[in-house]
């Protein structure tokens, strides 16, 4: 069965589809905006996200903007036994946005990944050798990027 949509809950999905404010209360201003009270965009919200409608909320880091001007990809091989142990650690620094295991393959064989934001290459290199030391994983590649192609979200309703 599908689901039908209200007016105003494919107004609120089109409104907190795209970048959210950067305020102290963000969902009082998209309230604002919706002409709605903060509390009722909260419950259709909830609403939304229990009848599975929502599934996820994300956030994307635009490095540029906050500061960050060079990012890489750190693979790790690291021991499977280890692996959520390390993560922790991996994650827990503040220059990690991203921190996830994959399945290594005989060609390339990684197996957790951490995408680390710095000033410059330079900046990216010393955090991967902290991070290295700490979780005392040795074995690593750090792939820089080199140009953005895309970073953009699905758009399910225009505003």
């Amino acid at each position: 069965m599908v689901e039908q949509l209200t007016e105003l809950e494919k107004r609120v999905i089109a409104t907190v589809q795209g970048d959210m404010p950067v305020v102290g209360r963000p969902y009082a201003h998209i309230a604002s905006q919706l002409e709605i009270s903060e509390e009722k965009l909260l419950a259709i919200l909830n609403d939304l996200v229990e009848r599975g409608i929502i599934r996820r909320f994300g956030a994307t880091l635009r490095h540029q903007k906050s500061g960050f001007h060079s990012n890489a990809m750190v693979a790790w091989r690291v021991d499977e036994a280890r692996i959520d142990a390390v993560g922790k650690i991996m994650a827990s620094f503040r220059a990690v946005s991203h921190c996830y295991r994959r399945d290594p393959t005989p060609q390339w064989p990684y197996n957790l990944y951490t995408m680390v934001h710095g000033k410059d290459e330079d900046g990216c290199r010393a955090t991967a050798d902290k991070m290295a030391e700490k979780a005392e994983v040795h074995d690593y590649e750090l792939l820089f990027s080199r140009r953005e192609l895309k970073k953009t979200s699905m758009q399910y309703f225009k505003e």
